[in-house]
Order: structure tokens, then sequence, then C-alpha cells
């Protein structure tokens, strides 16, 4: 088989199935090995966490940059388009790199006979072919899922980042904290330094017990490097003191971990070149402000986590500007529904919606609390639509509970 153009790369990526009867590293290893171990011709930053993985990636690939470095990124999901997954100096894949790097990992699959991959480990390879094609210096790669069982822990990274631990996935990972804790732990190599960001102390030694058998070195958020957020963000460590532009406090600790990890790496940059490539730094989906009066806040937060941190910060800004929150919400319906609803204050004004996606909630998949709570509007645009003509001058919408919610409504109505 051979692909003629990107869509029939993307077609044929999500026609193969999600998982492996087995849940090992066995057929990405193979495929890999095939194909010559390309994921090795490139040094790497490992980055997992139940969230902020994806903004930590996305500041040290820029700092990687800034100082000079060709650098690769892998992260998921995609905002805009499929090819923001894999970026070289923040730029998306082209087509015809795509079709020529999934060509390449096609035929190893087809040299690999009765073989086939799932559609993770496919783009985990197309990655890796490309990165190295590219003779990239840095590859930061982003966890698909946990850690020691993600596709991507094919790697012995520079340096391993575990950016924070929560409840998400439990039913792969967990269905503890703590197993959460020890899958994420397997990024953690012999060796190798690991940055620690925001990790709850009661499963803070489950990592710090696989470090110490590793004899990975730890740098730990809070005790080895310091951050805090007042006028502006401000990070310390012993060999540093840094200034950055005002973040929702969550991003600040993800500010501080990219940075630490780039840090380790001893690469040259001036202090005015790391504030500058952190500052010029824009995340796709993540507390994105489509409009700023009155306010509209996009963000793919799915977890209990990362929308307690989100709320939080939206409920202080309405509080200060004396508005209110209007919020069009959808989820998976795999995530923790009604405790992710709970979240919201009363005077919030909830409209649930859905997408055409087999995995995003329809309406009877809403909790019935949450159903008989909120009003549902089954077209994500009309939703919008009518929440936005509510909204005065000092009011926020927020558009949040899943990537591809937010993915659409950026695709109808944002410009990248």
């Amino acid at each position: 088989m051979k692909f003629a153009n990107a869509q029939e790369v993307i077609s044929y990526l999500y026609s193969l199935p999600h998982l492996h009867p087995k849940n090992d590293l066995s057929f990405i290893k193979k495929v890999l090995a095939e194909l010559g171990n390309p994921q090795d011709k490139v040094k790497t930053i490992h980055i997992t966490g139940t969230n902020g993985k994806g903004s930590t990636s996305y500041y040290l690939s820029n700092l990687l940059k800034k100082a000079g470095q060709k650098t690769g990124l892998f992260v998921s999901p995609y905002v805009y388009r499929f090819n923001e997954r894999i970026q070289l100096n923040n730029q998306d894949i082209s087509d015809d790199d795509l079709v020529k790097a999934a060509n390449i990992v096609q035929a190893a699959c087809d040299r690999l006979e009765k073989f086939s991959l799932v559609t993770f480990e496919y783009e985990v390879a197309i990655a890796f072919v490309y990165f190295a094609q590219k003779k990239c210096d840095y590859a930061v790669i982003e966890v698909g899922i946990g850690g020691e069982h993600d596709k991507t822990n094919v790697i012995t990274p520079e340096v391993s980042v575990i950016t924070t631990i929560g409840l998400d996935h439990e039913k792969i990972i967990g269905p503890t904290i703590q197993d959460i804790a020890r899958e994420k732990s397997g990024i953690i190599k012999n060796h190798r330094s690991v940055v620690l960001g925001n990790v709850p102390q009661n499963v803070l030694l489950i990592l710090l017990e696989k470090a110490k058998a590793e004899n990975a070195s730890v740098y730990q958020l809070g005790k080895d490097f310091d951050v805090s957020v007042a006028k502006e963000i401000n990070y310390d460590d012993p060999n540093h003191s840094l200034t950055f532009k005002l973040r929702p406090k969550v991003e600040a600790f993800d500010i501080a971990v990219a940075f630490k990890a780039f840090s380790l790496l001893k690469l040259n940059l001036s202090t005015a070149e790391i504030e500058q490539a952190i500052n010029q730094t824009t995340i796709p989906g993540r507390y994105q402000i489509l409009q700023k009066k009155p306010l509209i806040i996009l963000d793919g937060a799915h977890n209990i986590q990362a929308m307690t941190n989100l709320l939080n910060v939206v409920h202080a800004i309405a509080k200060q500007k004396q508005g209110h929150v209007y919020a069009l919400v959808t989820m998976m319906k795999d995530k923790d529904l009604e405790q992710v609803f709970d979240l919201f204050d009363k005077q919030d004004q909830v409209l649930l919606t859905t997408l055409s996606y087999p995995r995003v909630a329809k309406e009877n998949d809403f909790p019935i609390d949450v159903q008989r709570r909120y009003n549902y509007e089954g077209n994500y645009q009309t939703g919008f639509t009518e929440l936005k003509k509510k909204l005065n001058d000092n009011d926020i919408l927020l558009v949040t509970g899943s990537f591809y919610l937010v993915s659409a409504i950026l695709n109808w109505k944002g410009k990248k």
C-alpha cells in the first residue's frame, strides 16, 4: 500500500484500531527496529502528567528553538488540523512530508508480514521518522496516556518531566491515583534527570522511589526551583531569577517546569531571550482568548483537576468584573461527568452540547442530575450563538470540557 496524499494518510490512521489486546510496547518497538530505530537518532525530552503536559511541551520547544536548536514537537490532540501533532521549529509537518514519512512506516509494516499498528503507534512512528529525517537537535515528546506503557516510551530522553498527577483515564491506567503515579513514573530513566511539577504529596514518594531506583537526579517544584504569581510570574532557582507576563497560576507551574528542564540541557540563552521565548508562546486550545470584550475563553479542560484550575481563574475574573459566567460544555462520555459539573457555581449559566464524534456525550449520556440542572442544545454552533447573545460587556463565555469542542469552535470562528 502507498499513500498518495495527506487525507489518505489521516483517513487510514483513523481506520486503525485504538488498542492492542496486549498493552505493551512490542509492536511499536518491532516496527521502529525495522525502521532502523529513528527515535535513537535524535535527543529527546519526554513529558507526561495528568494536566499541563501539552503547555509544558510548547514552552519547552519554544525555548529550544530560541537557543538555535532544530526542534521537533510531538503533541496531542490537535486543535486546527492533524498536522499540528508533529511540528518542526513551530511549523506543522507539511502534507508532503507527512505522506513521505507515512509511506516509509507503511513499507516497514508491509515487510513485517501479518503486522499492524494501532492509530497512536503509527503516529509515533511517523513522528520519529520525520524528526530523524530532518536531523533535529532535540524533539519534545508528549506522552499520549500514562507513561510506562505509552507508545512514546521507547526513548532514553535527556530529561524526563512529570507535570502533575490527578485522576484521569482511570479505566486505562487507574483506578487509583497511586496506580496513575506508578504508570507515569515509567518515563523516569536510568541516570537521566527528572523534573517534577505540582505533584500531590500522597503520590510524591512513588515518583521519588522510582527515581532513586533508576539513579535519576530529581528537580522538584517548591524544593529545587519555585514560581509565584502576583502581578506577573516570578521564577527562582539557585542560578536564575526570571519574570514572565501574567498567565493563570496553573500555566505558571508549566512555565517553571519547562524552564527547569531546559536549564538542565546547558544551552545558552540570555535572561531577556528566555523571557521572550516564554512570553511569545501561544498554546492552541488552552486558555485561548477568542474575544476580549465581552471575554470569550476556550479551554480543553476535560478532567477534575484541569476544570478546577480553569474555573478558579474564570470565577476570579468574573468576580472582579462583577459579571456572570456562561459556559458551553460537552465532554467525552467516559469522563467523571458528575464530579466535573459539581465544580460550576450555582449562578453559572451552563449549556450542554454535543458533537458528531462517537466518544462525545449525547444528551442522555450526561448524569440525570446534570440533565435536570442545565439546558441542552444538540447543535454547538446554535448553542454558542445563543450564549453569546446573552453576554453583557462584563460577562464571560467559556467553551470547555473537550478539545474536540474547542477545535470545532476555533475552526468555525477563529483563525490561526
